[in-house]
């Protein structure tokens, strides 16, 4: 028997979560299908809310978007908890960028040169003492400032919180694999199920991370995205509370991430052509632990809990690749976030489940899908 529904959203991550919910509250009568795959960035990502502390901010259109993703998180955040959700884990936690060594102090003074010339006064450069007594287990520092409304977010338990959410709006789940879309004279018609279902619906959203590609030639789009690996170490400082300390970004692309009750995270490797590989390897984990004993040294007597390992869906210009497909009536895209998925996801899905309600509603063309179309013309 065939199903119907007004949306279907492929993907059950923190971005295809937000799609969900957002188009739930919209009063879509919407189905999240969702495979659970082996190596799912949302479940492995450390989570930090901090445009003005990432390694993307020399990309102006980036930086905007993830300002506006980062400002929607508080907003969000308070919606969530008024509907009933006990524990969303977000958290304004403040961050500190340092330059350990001197090969940083070039990149600090560029990300210092980027934060004055957008005047984001609330970050301030902190002396080597200050930096320590907020994360005390730092080497010091030669460089460091802190931007005190960072925040972070562990990301399975944020999806959760949407999708229990989206269900009190009427969003509907299932736990199986979408094999193809259906198409019909330019425009959706509904899914495939792995095992012979199908479904029928107007809206296809697909928020497949990583293996969104699978589903480009159905809609006839580009989707140029690779999967990054990502390699996370989950450590524990016995008998310390770390809840108060900031995250610590460095400038050689990793960082670490406290939690409360001693819970460390380190991450994370950035590893091009391994395909869908998501295994752990000796050379990630020993680069983890290094970069993160390097930076913080007191870190070194903490307890190995356990390490993750996450496939970021990396897009050709590194910007997320959102909204509806030109040429095909009813398909929408929600990928191509990289290693800020959890950053971006949430809004990302609220831009896109308005384009799905609103034909009038504009998805920013930086991040747009058919721009891939519009550069291969």
């Amino acid at each position: 028997m065939t199903e119907t529904y007004d949306a279907v959203v492929v993907g059950g991550g923190i971005v295809g979560s937000a799609v969900g919910y957002h188009l739930a509250r919209r009063g879509v009568e919407t189905l999240l299908i969702d495979r659970n795959d082996e190596g799912r960035a949302t479940a492995a990502g450390a989570g930090i809310i901090s445009p003005a502390t990432s390694s993307r901010t020399a990309d102006d259109e980036w930086f905007a978007f993830a300002s506006d993703a980062a400002a929607y998180y508080p907003e969000l955040d308070d919606r969530l908890r008024d509907e009933g959700t006990e524990e969303t884990s977000y958290r304004r936690q403040g961050a500190i960028a340092i330059a350990i060594d001197t090969d940083e102090l070039g990149p600090y003074e560029d990300a210092r040169e980027r934060i004055d010339e957008r005047d984001l006064d609330s970050i301030e450069a902190i002396d080597p003492a200050e930096a320590i007594d907020r994360f005390p287990a730092l080497a010091e520092p030669k460089r460091a400032f802190y931007h005190p409304t960072a925040a972070r977010v562990n990301g399975q338990t944020f999806a959760d919180a949407l999708r229990t959410a989206g269900q009190t709006h009427g969003l509907s789940m299932l736990n199986g694999a979408v094999e193809s879309i259906r198409t019909r004279q330019g425009a959706v018609s509904g899914v495939d199920i792995a095992g012979g279902g199908e479904i029928d619906a107007e809206d296809v959203v697909i928020a497949g991370g990583a293996w969104s590609p699978a589903f480009a030639d159905d809609l006839a789009v580009d989707l140029p995205i690779e999967p990054y690996r990502g390699q996370v170490a989950h450590l524990s400082l016995p008998a310390t509370e770390t809840a108060s300390w900031p995250i610590v970004t460095g400038f050689r692309h990793h960082y670490i991430v406290p939690w409360p009750e001693g819970r460390i995270v380190i991450g994370a490797t950035r590893e091009p052509n391994v395909g869908y590989d998501p295994r752990l390897t000796a050379g990630g984990i020993e680069e983890v632990l290094s970069e993160g004993l390097r930076v913080a040294p007191g870190l070194s007597e903490a307890t190995i809990e356990e390490f993750r390992v996450g496939l970021r869906p990396v897009s050709a210009d590194r910007r997320p690749i959102l909204g509806a497909v030109p040429d095909v009536e009813g398909a929408h895209v929600a990928t191509g976030h990289g290693a800020t998925g959890l950053m971006l996801g949430p809004y990302s899905g609220k831009t896109v489940a308005e384009s799905v309600v609103d034909d009038a509603a504009t998805v920013p063309e930086s991040v747009a899908v058919g721009r891939f179309d519009k550069a291969n013309e």
